[in-house]
């Protein structure tokens, strides 16, 4: 009976562990969806609310109470709509079975873009056509998105040179590719106040290093004095690339080494939901 017991709580204990693991997780996934964007700076309003309220209720401040709980009770409702995009960005990753996996698609397509970026690169490295080009990894990039000129294009090599030609309407600022696609042209990204950076690089690459000080986004600059190829990754400025130097750090950075098949239920709906057609 003991024996019986102990096993039990055993089991119980397991489970228990399971449970604060799969919570933790899914708070770690939410807030790799929220960094990098508005909801950071909204959220950071909720918790305010939320201490005023405690505060109130154990002061006694019943007023200030009472005007809190009607706060929170009518937010739910408004941070859905607040956070609309952020909802439908994590619901379209979940869709694609992405969130846990890594599908053969989207390493196909994470290859494409790489291919397209080497193009790019090397025509404009060798011409001195000055680039800066951010790629969202885990933190969102809305935040900076929203200050450029939407493209919601598919990444070519053709139109990332285009769009950096001098003296035209997109060349100025940063390309910003999201999922595969490039999202906007022309875009503001915060600019570095860091004394490390060598006083002869310009802007561009202070915006690089200032966007890699904020979120973990993989940026390329290619300068328009020297042709050099520079990338910034986790707030570090790594200068004067050759071509498999970069290309290492993009396939690494970018694509899944070992492809992972889609889950068998994944595959099961979407043959459902395509009518059976392969």
């Amino acid at each position: 009976m003991n024996v019986a017991i102990e096993n039990l709580i055993t089991f119980r204990n397991a489970i228990n562990l399971i449970d604060i693991l799969v919570v933790w997780f899914v708070i770690y996934r939410l807030m790799l969806l929220l960094r990098g964007t508005r909801a950071v700076q909204l959220m950071r309003g909720v918790a305010i609310v939320i201490i005023i309220k405690l505060f109130s209720a154990w002061v006694g401040f019943n007023t200030v109470s009472w005007i809190m709980n009607q706060i929170i009770n009518w937010g739910v409702i408004a941070l859905v709509v607040i956070f609309q995009p952020e909802i439908r960005r994590g619901l379209e990753h979940l869709g694609r079975g992405s969130v846990f996996t890594r599908t053969n698609k989207e390493t196909e397509a994470a290859e494409h873009v790489v291919e397209s970026l080497d193009f790019a690169i090397q025509y404009m490295a060798k011409r001195r056509i000055g680039a800066l080009i951010a790629i969202e990894r885990n933190t969102g990039l809305e935040e900076f998105v929203e200050t450029g000129i939407k493209m919601d294009a598919y990444v070519t090599g053709q139109l990332l040179i285009n769009t950096f030609i001098p003296n035209t309407p997109l060349h100025d600022g940063a390309v910003i590719i999201e999922g595969n696609r490039i999202a906007v042209a022309a875009a503001y990204l915060p600019l570095s106040e860091s004394s490390t950076i060598p006083k002869e690089l310009g802007t561009r690459h202070r915006a690089a290093v200032g966007i890699s000080e904020v979120t973990d986004a993989l940026t390329i600059v290619i300068s328009e004095e020297t042709g050099e190829v520079s990338f910034t990754l986790n707030n570090e400025l790594i200068r004067d690339l050759e071509r498999d130097d970069y290309l290492n750090m993009l396939r690494k950075q970018l694509v899944s080494k070992d492809p992972i098949k889609q889950a068998p239920f994944i595959t099961f709906f979407e043959k459902l939901f395509q009518g059976g057609h392969k």
